[in-house]
């Protein structure tokens, strides 16, 4: 999962518990010992103790117990000194540190695999914080998992493109993915990786250039983005239009707690599943507004009627304040009714 390494432990301990096991199962074989004195002998004897023998040995029982000090005990210093080693370099703080980074990957449900923690990483990592929207950031550059782990964000070093990187973040039951590393190569491989791992997933490229686009969807990207062309389009369109511009960045800004517009999603039985705009009296009952309805197919309608009825698996986009929207959002899911 992560390709930063603390001290090597797990393989001195395994060779010890190995010895450790051989001289256990030998005792019982040769002497005819039970599992605990066999054990107990065992441990004395790569240990170094001296204490006496459980039961007197056997010729056979001596050469058995001279080949377990010649290999036991060098197997067991061999063990002591990783767990100095481990102590001495700060080891403990670093698999404490990967036991709690796999703790909180674990707990990881419908959340949002971000691949790369560079520029355009940082500033999507910070509007999710700010939508409390869970997420884990995956860089396969040192620094910058340091630095996103400095600023509070779940990550994990390593290549974004390769099959155990993305299982280890829990690719399986995310919500969406992300795919915002500096080239479109790696952003290709990343998503054609993560759409095989997870045929229903949500998937957002970057590119930087126009064929990389094209590229980038028929790899199974969801939605590619282009920040060289929404940065043009966006000063464009301030300069044409600054009201309108000004409009959706209050509209849009999380930071912003009057006015909000999200996506509410229609769920199957609930209590807007089948009914009319009209009907459902939304404007009166939760105080939004409904600037346009995306269909389960993909099509948008803007500035729907009152007629317009509303069917499972359609989003509405909607205007409101964050506590109206919320209560909107529940009953589009049907909880709570």
């Amino acid at each position: 999962m992560n390709e930063a390494r603390g001290p090597a432990l797990l393989p001195p301990l395994v060779l010890l518990a190995s010895v450790v096991a051989v001289g256990t199962i030998g005792y019982v074989t040769i002497e005819g010992w039970d599992a605990w004195d066999a054990f107990y002998m065992t441990v004395t004897t790569v240990a170094t103790v001296g204490y006496r023998e459980v039961h007197p040995l056997s010729r056979a029982g001596q050469a058995f117990t001279l080949t377990l000090v010649i290999g036991g005990v060098g197997t067991a210093l061999y063990a002591f000194s990783a767990l100095a080693a481990v102590a001495v370099e700060g080891g403990w703080k670093f698999y404490f540190k990967q036991w709690r980074v796999r703790r909180m990957l674990d707990a990881l449900t419908d959340h949002y695999v971000l691949c790369g923690y560079g520029r355009i990483g940082q500033i999507i990592a910070e509007e999710f914080r700010r939508q409390k929207t869970p997420f884990v950031v995956v860089d396969r550059n040192a620094d910058r998992v340091q630095r996103a782990e400095a600023s509070g964000c779940l990550a994990v070093q390593g290549d974004a493109s390769r099959e155990d990187t993305l299982r280890a973040v829990h690719i399986d039951r995310a919500r969406g993915l992300v795919a915002a590393v500096g080239t479109d190569a790696e952003n290709v491989y990343a998503v054609l990786t993560a759409r095989v791992l997870n045929p229903d997933l949500f998937v957002i490229a970057r590119a930087e250039s126009g064929d990389s686009m094209a590229k980038l969807k028929r790899a199974g990207a969801d939605r590619v983005i282009s920040p060289y062309q929404i940065g043009a389009l966006q000063m464009a369109q301030t300069a044409l239009r600054p009201a309108v511009v000004d409009f959706f960045e209050i509209a849009t800004n999380s930071e912003n707690l009057e006015l909000s517009m999200e996506q509410v999603k229609i769920g199957p039985g609930s209590a807007l599943d089948g009914h009319s705009l009209g009907d459902s009296n939304l404007r009166q009952k939760f105080k939004v507004v409904v600037v346009g309805i995306q269909r389960a197919g993909g099509s948008m309608e803007f500035n729907p009627s009152p007629e317009t009825a509303m069917r499972a698996g359609d989003h509405l986009v909607v205007l409101g304040s964050p506590l109206n929207l919320k209560e909107l959002e529940r009953a589009g899911t049907g909880a709570g009714s």
